[in-house]
């Protein structure tokens, strides 16, 4: 019998008579490929002729090494390794995540606190399932800044709801509702193209609080029949929130800005100065390495150029590290003039204690350099904070820039001349 004779033999096409004398044909499977005389080997009668053991040369039943993969592959989704399965819905299937953050998750909070990848760290929008949510389970909104979404699926542990995630292009809430993304046509678009509608009994969405800003509950309610319901500021509270009838306590309303939710932002301040000191570097070793002759010295230029970097990085740890630390308790309202100070007194207390060794010039240099650096560093924490507007950052740069260029030539003018 050939082997076209076989196959029609023991799988008949849809429509003609199922029966056949021996079962080799079994139901198939959901995963099964739609092909005659495939059953799972397992479900394979030994020694029919229909379904024979299979052989090297068999063309019946092929393995198929992309199985797995297309298995997990959805268009608009790319499939992090939280990903853990798919809950089926009256509109298709949705990505489940897991609500335990793994190693690689910490790892990646970690590079963005450093600023490592950031603008890279962000997932695929559309709607996400933590547990196995039905038609009545709450629907919180969130940024696609990965971060954002990791917080938001841990603080569900153990629970059933629903995420649905908004194209941010990877830019936290808060900042993203100033910005616009995180915005009101966001939300109504994202909920027309997940069918949101269509999967739930209710019409609730929980946006965070910070993201009031962006989004115009009554639009929303007007353009998808969704009612906003504005959750508490940090997504830790969601728990208490949703167990007692989506109600905030007071405390849950606060934006607050202890010390160490300031001090978690310093690394990226850190490693944002190295892009606009990277060059200053080279420019103090070279500068550094000029004697009183006039001539170029190595020795001279590890002495005073390594003294310069020395000054250098105190004057970036005083505006990048210990000016936001000390933010509430410095003096002045304008981040440059709090950034100055810190400055100041480290250059004061440095220029006391070793103001005999280093002669006038160079102790002139360090006076003027160090708090000049710390306040320019310290106006780019501004992003950071709630004490500060767009406007107000604008005006301040404004007005004290010039100053800190100023500083700095004389500082430069100062330890030059100091050499020679």
């Amino acid at each position: 019998m050939s082997e076209e004779s076989k196959t029609d033999a023991c799988c008949p096409p849809n429509g003609a008579d199922d029966k056949v004398s021996e079962p080799c044909c079994p139901p198939k499977t959901k995963n099964q490929p739609d092909q005659p005389c495939c059953a799972p080997e397992e479900e394979a009668i030994q020694g029919s002729s229909c379904c024979p053991p299979a052989t090297d040369d068999s063309n019946c039943c092929p393995p198929d090494p992309d199985a797995e993969r297309r298995a997990w592959e959805r268009p608009g989704y790319q499939l992090w390794p939280f990903v853990t399965g798919w809950v089926e819905t009256s509109c298709g299937e949705v990505p489940q995540v897991s609500s335990t953050l793994s190693r690689t998750d910490r790892s990646g909070h970690w590079a963005m606190r450093w600023g490592f990848g950031r603008d890279r760290y962000r997932i695929a929008p559309g709607l996400y399932a933590v547990g196995s949510p039905d038609k009545d389970a709450p629907v919180i909104v969130t940024a696609n800044y990965k971060m954002s979404f990791d917080l938001v699926r841990r603080d569900l542990t153990g629970r059933s709801a629903w995420i649905l995630v908004l194209e941010t292009f990877g830019i936290n809430v808060w900042c993203a509702a100033g910005k616009g993304t995180f915005g009101t046509e966001e939300l109504v678009r994202r909920i027309e193209a997940t069918k949101l509608a269509e999967r739930l009994n209710h019409r609730r969405l929980i946006v965070p609080q910070l993201g009031a800003v962006g989004i115009a509950a009554h639009e929303i309610t007007k353009k998808s029949g969704f009612r906003v319901i504005y959750g508490p500021v940090r997504c830790s509270d969601l728990p208490y929130f949703l167990d007692h009838n989506f109600e905030a306590t007071t405390q849950m309303r606060r934006v607050t800005f202890s010390t160490w939710e300031r001090l978690i932002l310093t690394p990226v301040e850190l490693t944002g100065s190295r892009k606009i000191f990277g060059w200053s570097v080279l420019v103090l070793l070279l500068l550094g390495g000029i004697g009183s002759g006039g001539l170029f010295s190595f020795g001279t230029m590890l002495h005073r150029g390594g003294a310069a970097l020395l000054a250098l990085f105190v004057a970036v740890l005083a505006g990048a590290v210990i000016t936001p630390t000390l933010l509430p308790w410095l003096p002045g309202r304008h981040f440059a003039i709090k950034g100055a100070v810190t400055g100041g007194l480290i250059a004061l207390a440095g220029a006391l204690f070793w103001g005999s060794q280093l002669g006038t010039g160079n102790t002139l240099a360090l006076l003027l350099s160090i708090p000049a650096v710390s306040a320019y560093l310290a106006m780019n924490f501004t992003g950071s904070t709630t004490f500060t507007s767009p406007t107000g950052v604008e005006k301040e740069m404004r007005q004290t820039i010039p100053y800190q260029a100023g500083a700095l030539v004389l500082a430069g003018i100062c330890w030059i001349t100091a050499a020679f």
